[in-house]
């Protein structure tokens, strides 16, 4: 599915964001930029907007994007992701103590296992390590919620359909992002895999959270 959509991801993202996924990636970035990482991995990296984006903020840090889709690789490094590897979130190609950060942005949801995700990531950190998760997630004012549920069902699929030619990707994306337990379930969850002072802060109103957290 995401293979199908990878030549038009971007344009999608940028559309029926309105543009906020520029700013979204650009807090993400500053955020990691306050731990000055050496080492950082960009998990589910997909066409490697967040990895460009750490690289403009760390020019001095070795990032890699690692994402399972092929097809979104090849469109990550034809936009200049230096190091774009092929890796299972649930098995990475990575020693243990490898990164100083793990990111991922809008892909823990799609991983079949998030705890176990969550413990591999936990795994290639380095002591003290950062997390950041970037994800969807439901607005918790109602008002902002119903309007964001109407858009995120019913809106979303037809435009996305329109852009991409594949209407069931974001019939899924509605589908996913309702199932996925944010707010105070995933900061539990964080730290049940190896995390602490774990932290979330929404943006635009909540349609967007931003989780960190350090390897304990």
């Amino acid at each position: 599915m995401f293979g199908s959509i990878a030549r038009r991801y971007d344009l999608a993202n940028h559309l029926l964001s309105c543009g906020c996924d520029f700013l979204w990636r650009k807090r993400a970035a500053r955020i990691v930029n306050g731990w000055n990482p050496d080492a950082i991995v960009d998990l589910a990296t997909g066409t490697g907007d967040l990895a460009l984006a750490l690289a403009t903020a760390l020019p001095k840090s070795e990032i890699i994007g690692a994402d399972f889709s092929p097809e979104m690789l090849a469109v990550a490094k034809a936009k200049g992701v230096r190091r774009a590897i092929a890796a299972d979130a649930l098995a990475l190609p990575f020693a243990d103590r490898s990164f100083d950060c793990v990111t991922i942005a809008f892909g823990l949801r799609n991983i079949k296992d998030w705890s176990a995700a969550l413990h591999e990531m936990n795994r290639v950190l380095t002591a003290n390590g950062h997390l950041l998760v970037m994800e969807f997630s439901i607005p918790s004012m109602s008002i902002l919620r119903a309007i964001y549920r109407f858009y995120l069902h019913r809106v979303m699929p037809i435009f996305g359909a329109f852009l991409t030619r594949k209407k069931t990707a974001y019939d899924y994306l509605g589908e996913s992002i309702e199932q996925f337990p944010g707010g105070e379930a995933l900061l539990r969850l964080i730290e049940a895999n190896g995390f602490r002072d774990a932290a979330a802060e929404p943006l635009t109103g909540g349609i967007v959270t931003i989780y960190t957290a350090t390897k304990t």
